[in-house]
């Protein structure tokens, strides 16, 4: 984004790149409570994020620290429930 002013409003993809984050992780920040939208959108509905909170969260260390451990957290529970699948003993029958 190369604007002279910001808009006032940013989408989901948008608002990953503002705050150093892949678009797939801001679901996961939304479901954690970490972002709000504005609004209330339908679930299945485009999201916005206020650009003026978005401002106050990148500069937040504390906040990109915990919204970064979330974020490994959520990777390190997922891939534990893959492999841990598979690791499994088969139990003959």
């Amino acid at each position: 984004m190369n604007l002279a002013t910001a808009p006032a409003r940013l989408n989901a993809e948008e608002t990953a790149w503002y705050l150093g984050f892949s678009p797939h992780e801001i679901p996961i920040l939304v479901a954690k409570g970490l972002l709000k939208p504005l609004g209330r959108p339908p679930a299945s509905g485009t999201k916005y994020f206020p650009a003026a909170t978005l401002e106050e969260l990148r500069r937040d260390v504390k906040w990109l620290a915990r919204a970064s451990d979330v974020i490994v957290e959520y990777w390190r529970f997922k891939n534990a429930r893959k492999s841990g699948a598979g690791t499994q003993p088969l139990v003959a029958a």
